[in-house]
């Protein structure tokens, strides 16, 4: 990552500290007084919530304060979101669909909503189908939407046997070789990969996005 300005620096501090006001006024002064890049405030946003994340780890943090960095991220992507947007051309064809969800068992969705925010303005069609999501419902969702791409999303060590058992079902109801899987969250990595049965995994939304770029046969 690029060398920080004081300002983002600041940004960053600020959403880690759940000090939601002066986060949100910097994010938005950035944005629309400066006209900052809104894919780096995002990713800004993104480095924030990966020390929120480790503070709920350690137990410094609690639920609610996972769902108060969700609003502040929900609340500055709203006003970033529309700025990426404005490229030239309009509205593009979307290149794939890719159905994204927390799976049961788990109620983390910040890394999610990142990934499938990040997905949205990368031109996919993302359907978000929540947290603590029965595989049934992944599999009712797979036979209804049609997804290229399925993401799993899970922050908890328990997650993992709840990933492994998602694509085992989708594997049993003959879908499987229908789409690629990607898990994703918390402490995932190759051996999680492995474990699950998952196509491959990213640690971050950037990553996310590349991998169904390269699925779906799209330059970067």
């Amino acid at each position: 990552m690029t060398e920080k300005t004081e300002q983002e620096k600041h940004l960053v501090e600020w959403l880690a500290d759940m000090n939601e006001d002066d986060a949100f006024a910097l994010a938005k002064k950035m944005l629309l007084e400066e006209g900052a890049n809104p894919i780096r405030v995002l990713e800004l946003c993104r480095e924030a919530m990966d020390v929120v994340g480790k503070r709920f780890e350690q137990g410094e943090y609690f639920l609610p304060e996972l769902v108060l960095a969700g609003e502040m991220l929900e609340n500055i992507g709203a006003i970033a979101k529309p700025l990426i947007k404005q490229g030239p051309g309009g509205e593009p064809k979307k290149l794939a669909k890719v159905l994204i969800g927390t799976v049961h068992g788990d109620l983390h969705d910040i890394g999610k909503n990142i990934v499938t925010f990040m997905l949205d303005i990368n031109g996919f069609e993302v359907k978000d189908i929540g947290i603590d999501v029965p595989v049934k419902t992944f599999l009712d969702e797979i036979n209804e939407f049609k997804p290229d791409v399925v993401g799993l999303s899970g922050f908890l060590t328990l997650a993992f046997d709840s990933m492994k058992e998602t694509i085992a079902a989708i594997q049993d109801a003959g879908l499987r070789d229908k789409l690629k899987i990607m898990i994703g969250g918390g402490q995932v990595d190759e051996a999680v990969r492995s474990y699950t049965g998952a196509d491959a995994y990213g640690t971050n939304a950037i990553e996310a996005v590349s991998l169904c770029r390269n699925w779906m046969g799209v330059a970067a």
